[in-house]
């Protein structure tokens, strides 16, 4: 059965409005879905037109939140994982609702695929058949995760990256831009892939690593 993957018809309240959040907007355009407004805790970008939606208020200004689960959707763009978890918690608590997911059009989705909530694919991106990726994931443009692979929560992918067959990416991994995890490869919690890596090993939680082929920093 295909995974339900069709992105809802509900206008979407973006959360940040910098360089992810306006790939974000791009992406739910692309799909002709309306984005109501962008909410960020900078005063400055307040009031500040991106596309044909403003930057109305803050993410925890009760006076837009209200809208969140009856008339509009959320989508998190926020690329500082710590941040972007506690603004996720805070509509966990607050709304209930678990943010959407932003997909682009241009991207390759088998019928045999699980995903979660909340999850940034850019364009251009495969992903594989068999493959199971969890919540809140950001994948930028160009990334190939291959089949039967698992990506964990807050996985963040550089654009360009390729994910081999069968690899394992635990939660809250940072991969680096154009970087390959060879088939099988385990990647721990919270380790990180410095860009243009070649992982041909598992690498152990929190671990750093890098070069051709990556070494522990």
């Amino acid at each position: 059965m295909r995974p339900k993957l069709k992105m809802m018809l509900n206008p979407v309240i973006i959360f940040g409005a910098k360089g992810l959040a306006k790939a974000a907007y791009d992406i739910y355009k692309s799909n002709g879905i309306e984005v109501f407004a962008f909410l960020d805790e900078n005063e400055e970008l307040h009031n500040q037109q991106i596309g044909e939606a403003s930057v109305l208020g803050s993410p925890d200004d009760d006076g837009f939140l209200k809208y969140i689960g009856k008339k509009c959707d959320a989508f998190v763009a926020i690329e500082d994982p710590k941040y972007r978890a506690e603004t996720i918690k805070m509509l966990l608590e607050r709304r209930k609702v678990m943010p959407t997911n932003a997909l682009h059009k241009n991207i390759s989705i088998p019928d045999n695929l699980e995903i979660g909530h909340g999850n940034f694919v850019n364009a251009g991106v495969v992903l594989g058949e068999g493959s199971k990726l969890g919540n809140h994931i950001i994948i930028n443009s160009g990334c190939t995760i291959d089949y039967d692979c698992s990506i964990g929560d807050y996985v963040q992918l550089g654009a360009g990256t390729v994910i081999g067959a069968g690899a394992t990416i635990e939660a809250n991994v940072l991969i680096g831009t154009g970087s390959v995890v060879l088939p099988g490869v385990k990647i721990g919690k919270g380790a990180q892939v410095g860009p243009g890596s070649v992982v041909i090993s598992n690498v152990k939680a929190k671990e750093v690593v890098y070069g051709n082929p990556a070494k522990v920093v």
